[in-house]
C-alpha cells in the first residue's frame, strides 16, 4: 500500500501524523482534565481506581437450562470470575414461557431458559448471593427477573438489602437496536421508572438499570454515535424518575452504564473518558444533581462481538486483548472479555476460560493497571476525547430540538443516522479501505474449525416437563389471585414491582406475568424506517 494521506478513526475524525501541544490548547487542565475521583470525573471516579481495586471481571454466560448455566458460572467463579453476568434466552427476554409455540426454536439457545422463580433457584443453587454481585443482560422482562432474583436470595435467607447488582432494563435501546421490546414505549418507561425508584428505596446495592451504548454501538453506531445515543437515552431516564417525584440525587448515584470496546484502541479510550465528562456535565448542570455519586458515570464493557471473525478465530484472540486493554486505559468498572469461538456458537469451557485468561494478564502483568488513566496528557488521546465530546454534544442537541429522545427513536431519526453508519463501514470493509486481517486480506485456505458447544435439544422437553410439574403442584388460586391483583395496578398508577414480587413468590410464570401485562399495555408494533 501507497501512503495514506487522508487517516481517520472510525467515528471520522481526522488522525494527523503527528500531534503537538497546538492540537490540545483547547482543554483545560483544571476544567476539562481534573484529577481521578473529581468532578468531571475524564480521569476516572475514583482517586486511586485500579491501584485500589481491579476492576470486577464480569464473564456474560448462560445457555440452556438452569443446571448447565449454573455449572459454568461455578466453574468460572472458581477460575478466578469476580462477578456474574447472566445471559438469558429470547423466550425470557421476550416473555414467553419455554412451552409457548413461538418459543420452542429458540429455548437455551441464546441463553439460560427462566419461567418461574423455581428455574431461577436452580440457576443460583450454591452461589452466595450475599456475596457475589449479578448483572443481568434483561430489558422488556427485566422487573420479573429482578423479583425472581429477590424470592430467591429471600428464600435462601438472604435479605433484598444485601443483593449486589445490575439489571440492564434498557429498553429505549430496545427500539433503537436489538429489537428484545414488548410493549409500546410509554408503559415500558413507566416499568423503568417503577424498577428505578423501588431499587432507590429498598436496594441500595442494586443498579436498577444500565444504560447500555453496547448494542447501539453493535448495530453499526460510530464512536461518537454510541455517546451520543446513550446519554440521550439516559437523558430520558432520569426525565422519567424524576418525574415520579423523587430526587435526582435519590437515584442517581444508583445509575450504571454498558459500553461497547472496539479496535480503535485510542479512540476507544478516549470515547469512555469523554463520556464520563459529558455526562458529568449533563447531571451537574441540566439535572442539578450535587451529589458527586450522582455526577459519576460508572460503566461495564464488554470487548466487540461484531469484529469477532469466524475466519481465522484464533485470531481473536488478539482482537479481545487489545479492546479489553483500550476498556482498561479508558477506566471501566467492569469488564466482559469475548471467546476466540463466539462467530461461531457459544463458547465453550475452554474459550471462556481463556477469555477470563486475558483479564487476568492485563490487570497484573501488563502494566495497565499501575497507575491512574496512563494516556492522560496526550496530545493526541486529549484532541480525540475533546473531539467525541463536542461531536456527541452536536448529536444530543439536534435531538432535544426534535423534542427528546423518545420524540427521535419514533421519528426513526436514530436508526436512520446508525443504520447509515453502519453502511458507510460495510463499504470501507468490501473497498478495503479498512483492513479486517483474514476477511479482506490476509486470507487463508479454511482451517480446522474449533470444537463448539452445541446446546442439548434435549432442554426444550426438560423446560416443558418442569413447567407441568410447577403448574400441576402450586397453588393455582393463589397465582390467580396475584396475576389479578397485578392487573389491578397496571390499570392505576402505582408502582408495579410489589404485586409482580408477590406473581413470583407464587410461582406465576413470566409468560403468564407478561401476558396480563400484554393485556393491559398492548404489544409495541415499529414504524417503517425510511
Amino acid at each position: 500500500m501507497g501512503r495514506r494521506e487522508d487517516v481517520r478513526t472510525p467515528s471520522g475524525i481526522p488522525v494527523k501524523p503527528v500531534f503537538t501541544p497546538e492540537d490540545a490548547a483547547a482543554v483545560d487542565a483544571e476544567r476539562d482534565i481534573g484529577f481521578p475521583g473529581e468532578y468531571p470525573f475524564t480521569r476516572g471516579i475514583h482517586p486511586t481506581m485500579y491501584r485500589g481495586r481491579l476492576w470486577t471481571m464480569r464473564q456474560y454466560g448462560g445457555y440452556a437450562g438452569a443446571e448447565e448455566s449454573n455449572r459454568r458460572y461455578r466453574y468460572l467463579l472458581e477460575q478466578g470470575q469476580t462477578g456474574l453476568s447472566i445471559a438469558f434466552d429470547l423466550p425470557t427476554q421476550m416473555g414467553y414461557d419455554s412451552d409457548h409455540p413461538l418459543a420452542e426454536a429458540e429455548v437455551g439457545k441464546v441463553g439460560v431458559a427462566i419461567d418461574s422463580l423455581a428455574d431461577m433457584e436452580v440457576l443460583f443453587d450454591g452461589i452466595p448471593l450475599d456475596r457475589v454481585s449479578t448483572s443481568m443482560t434483561i430489558n422488556a422482562t427485566a422487573a420479573i427477573l429482578l423479583c425472581m432474583y429477590l424470592a430467591a436470595a429471600e428464600r435462601r435467607g438472604v435479605p433484598a438489602d444485601r443483593c449486589a447488582g445490575t439489571t440492564q432494563n434498557d429498553i429505549l435501546k430496545e427500539y433503537i437496536a436489538r429489537g428484545t421490546y414488548i410493549y409500546p414505549p410509554g408503559p415500558s418507561l413507566r416499568l423503568v421508572a417503577d424498577t428505578c425508584t423501588y431499587c432507590a428505596a429498598r436496594l441500595p446495592r442494586w443498579n436498577p438499570i444500565s444504560i447500555s451504548g453496547y448494542h447501539i454501538r453493535e448495530a453499526g453506531a460510530t464512536a461518537v454515535q454510541e455517546v451520543a445515543f446513550t446519554l440521550g437515552n439516559a437523558i430520558a431516564y432520569v426525565e422519567a424518575v424524576r418525574d415520579t417525584g423523587m430526587a435526582v440525587d435519590r437515584f442517581a448515584p444508583h445509575l450504571a452504564f454498558f459500553f461497547d470496546a472496539q479496535m480503535n484502541v485510542f479512540e476507544e479510550a478516549a470515547k469512555y473518558r469523554a463520556a464520563r465528562r459529558l455526562y458529568a456535565r449533563i447531571m451537574r448542570d441540566r439535572f442539578g444533581a450535587r451529589d458527586p455519586r450522582s455526577q459519576m458515570l460508572r460503566f461495564h464493557t464488554q470487548t466487540a462481538g461484531v469484529a469477532l471473525t469466524a475466519q481465522q478465530p484464533r485470531n481473536n484472540v488478539v482482537r479481545v486483548a487489545l479492546q479489553a486493554l483500550a476498556a482498561v486505559l479508558g477506566g471501566t468498572q467492569s469488564l466482559h472479555t469475548n471467546a476466540l469461538d463466539e462467530a461461531l456458537a457459544l463458547p465453550t469451557d475452554e474459550a471462556a476460560l481463556l477469555a477470563l485468561r486475558t483479564q487476568q494478564i492485563i490487570a497484573h502483568e501488563s502494566g495497565a493497571a499501575s497507575t491512574v488513566d496512563p494516556l492522560a496528557g496526550s496530545y493526541y488521546v486529549e484532541h480525540l476525547t475533546a473531539e467525541i465530546e463536542r461531536r456527541a454534544q452536536a448529536y444530543l442537541d439536534q435531538i432535544e430540538r426534535m423534542g427528546g429522545m423518545l420524540r427521535a427513536i419514533e421519528q426513526g431519526y436514530v436508526q436512520r443516522e446508525i443504520g447509515e453508519a453502519a453502511y458507510r463501514e460495510q463499504q470501507e470493509i468490501e473497498s478495503g479501505r479498512r483492513v479486517v486481517v483474514g476477511v479482506n486480506r490476509f486470507q487463508q485456505a479454511a482451517g480446522q474449525v474449533p470444537a463448539i458447544l452445541k446446546v442439548d435439544p434435549a432442554v426444550v422437553s426438560r423446560q416443558k416437563a418442569r413447567l407441568a410439574a410447577l403448574r400441576a403442584r402450586r397453588d393455582g388460586e393463589r397465582v390467580q389471585a396475584a396475576l389479578r391483583a397485578l392487573d389491578g395496578v397496571a390499570s392505576g398508577g402505582d408502582n408495579l414491582l410489589p404485586p409482580i414480587l408477590e406473581c413470583v413468590r407464587a410461582y406465576a410464570t413470566i409468560g403468564e406475568i407478561c401476558e396480563t401485562l400484554r393485556g393491559r399495555f398492548g404489544v409495541y408494533r415499529p414504524p417503517a424506517v425510511v
